[in-house]
Parts: C-alpha cells; sequence; structure tokens
C-alpha cells in the first residue's frame, strides 16, 4: 500500500470514531429531589441506589442520578423542582410530601415516584392507590398516620404527665392535619397538648426549652425532613435536655430519644428505586399502583428511661421489637 493511500484511510478511520461515539445512546437521567441536606439524605440516596441495581440499572453505568436537595428549607423546592423539569430528566424521585406537593405543582409530564408519610389521594398526589392514573406513583408509608398512636405510646410511658408537646414544621402541607389528629388524641387522653412550631435547628433547641417551660410532660417530634435529617442528633438533645420524646426512627432511639415507632426510613426508598428502574425501561406511572409501606417497629431505650426515672409498663415492653439498653 502506497503511503499516500495508508494515510488516507487513517484520516478516514479518524473522523469515523466521533460519528461512532456520538452515535451511542445516552445513559438516562433520574432526577431526585429532597429537602433534606445532603448529608442527612445521603442514607435514602444510597437506597434508591439500591432497588435500581435490583433492576439492573447501576449509577455510573447505565444511569446517572442528578441531585437536588432543599437543605431544610422548603420555599426553595418549586426552583428545585423546574430546573429538574427544565432538564428533562427521565424520571424524577421525589422525598416527602413537602416535595411532592413541589413537583406536583409544575404539572410534569415527566414520570414522577414519590415517597410520602401520609395518603397520595387525600394530598391530591394520585386518583386512587390501585390506578394512579397520571404521571406520579410511588410509595406511601404510615409515619403520619402513627402519630396519634405515638401520643399515646408515650402517655403509657409516663402516665403522670398532664401535657405534652408536639414538635411540627409549619411549613409541611400535611401539617394541618396533622395536628388535629394528634390534639384529637390528646383531648381523648385527657391531657393538654402544646403545639411548637419551629423552621430552623436553632428553632429546635428554643422549641424543646419553651415546651420543658411550659410544663409538657414528653414530646412528639412530627414526620418532616427538617426532624428526620436529624434523627440521631435529635436523640441526642432529647437525652441532654431530660425531655421523654417519641419520634419514628431506631436510629432515634438509639442515639438517647425514650422510644420509636414507626417504618424504617431507607426501606421505602429502596421501593421507589425499584419503581424507577420499570419505568425506565418502559412502565407507566398511570399503571403501577401506590406501593403501601405498613411495616412498623417500636423500639424503647431502657437507658434512657432509667435516667429519666421512667418505668416502662410491661404491656409496653411486651410490644417491643427492641429493647435498647
Amino acid at each position: 500500500m502506497k503511503r499516500r493511500e495508508f494515510m488516507t484511510l487513517i484520516g478516514a478511520a479518524a473522523a469515523a470514531c466521533p460519528l461512532r461515539a456520538r452515535a451511542q445512546p445516552a445513559m438516562p437521567v433520574v432526577g431526585f429531589l429532597s429537602n433534606l441536606t445532603s448529608e442527612g439524605g445521603a442514607d435514602v440516596l444510597q437506597a434508591v441506589r439500591r432497588g435500581l441495581a435490583e433492576t439492573g440499572y447501576v449509577e455510573g453505568r447505565n444511569v446517572v442520578i442528578d441531585s437536588r436537595w432543599g437543605d431544610e428549607h422548603n420555599e426553595r423546592l418549586p426552583a428545585l423542582a423546574a430546573d429538574l423539569i427544565h432538564r428533562e430528566v427521565a424520571v424524577i424521585v421525589a422525598g416527602g410530601v413537602s416535595v411532592t406537593a413541589a413537583v406536583k405543582a409544575t404539572n410534569p409530564s415527566i414520570p414522577v415516584v414519590f415517597n410520602v408519610g401520609s395518603d397520595p389521594v387525600r394530598s391530591g398526589f394520585v386518583a386512587s392507590l390501585n390506578h394512579p392514573g397520571g404521571t406520579l406513583t410511588g410509595v406511601a408509608n404510615l409515619n403520619v398516620a402513627l402519630e396519634p398512636k405515638r401520643l399515646e405510646m408515650l402517655h403509657q410511658a409516663v402516665p403522670a404527665a398532664t401535657a405534652f408537646g408536639l414538635l411540627i414544621n409549619p411549613s409541611n402541607p400535611v401539617v394541618e392535619t396533622l395536628s388535629k389528629e394528634v390534639e384529637a388524641a390528646a383531648h381523648t387522653l385527657g391531657v393538654h397538648l402544646h403545639v411548637m412550631p419551629v423552621r430552623t435547628e436553632a428553632d429546635i433547641v428554643a422549641g424543646f426549652a419553651t415546651l420543658k417551660e411550659r410544663g409538657a410532660g414528653g414530646l412528639v417530634i412530627a414526620n418532616d425532613g427538617l426532624f428526620i435529617g436529624r434523627r440521631e442528633q435529635l436523640g441526642a438533645l432529647s437525652f441532654r435536655l431530660r425531655m421523654p420524646t417519641v419520634f419514628q426512627f431506631r436510629e432515634f432511639a438509639a442515639a438517647g430519644g425514650l422510644m420509636s415507632y414507626g417504618g424504617s426510613v431507607t426501606e421505602p426508598y429502596r421501593l421507589v428505586g425499584i419503581y424507577v428502574g420499570r419505568i425506565l425501561k418502559g412502565e407507566k406511572p398511570a399503571d403501577l399502583p401506590v406501593q403501601q409501606s405498613t411495616k412498623v417497629d417500636l423500639y424503647v431505650n431502657l437507658r434512657t428511661a432509667s435516667a429519666l426515672g421512667i418505668t416502662f409498663p410491661l404491656t409496653l415492653l411486651g410490644r417491643a421489637d427492641e429493647v435498647i439498653e
């Protein structure tokens, strides 16, 4: 082969390589939106990755995850949701009621898979659990619905208390319904309920102090991203401030909270990841029934109870899935 012919062949091959590279299909992009901080939500994002992997999608190999974090400021969520919509991601994961409401408000044509702690039909996210009927589907857990039960259990642990506190984030879309349900439970129990709204980390510490001044004998922490991302810190704080407190997750009780009653913080997100993978393979959100994560566990911390001078009734201890000593 002559040199001129050889150089022509090499040039043609070099020119074809970029064309072949461009012809390769781009990896689908999954948008992930949470009102947690990136540190506080690292475990839930990892749970989404596990669910995706169960359907054959591995980040960096055949899927990209584009994360947006509200850093516990719900007012930022509409702009973050609009940003993901503008990017035209393949699917959006919406973590929590506030996030799902912000995404839903954009009227997305992009599939959305949510994890919410409230009734998604009552919140207007889907037409029904079995037939979502639009671009949204996902997982619903019982954490909000369990708030009255948490108050009841806390009252069993500290029966002499005549008043309790409820820590809420007023920017949560379901906070009004939640507060009314816990207030109704307090009325049934014959105790007074102090509802304490907080918006920042500094507010949380001040809220604990105010509730102690008002004579609250115990505290229920409501379901909200502001608190979920701080579950270990809240457990330690309630122990340090000697406030009998109940929250949802084991991590809270293990860190010093008196008791936890609720579902896993990560398991629903694994289920979300599985649904995202199924949608990437061609299934439609309207055809995927909302899954209900119904498993709940009770954790009690006997070390904290002893420090606070609390004796758990045997009926409550007998129900515990784990006793932390």
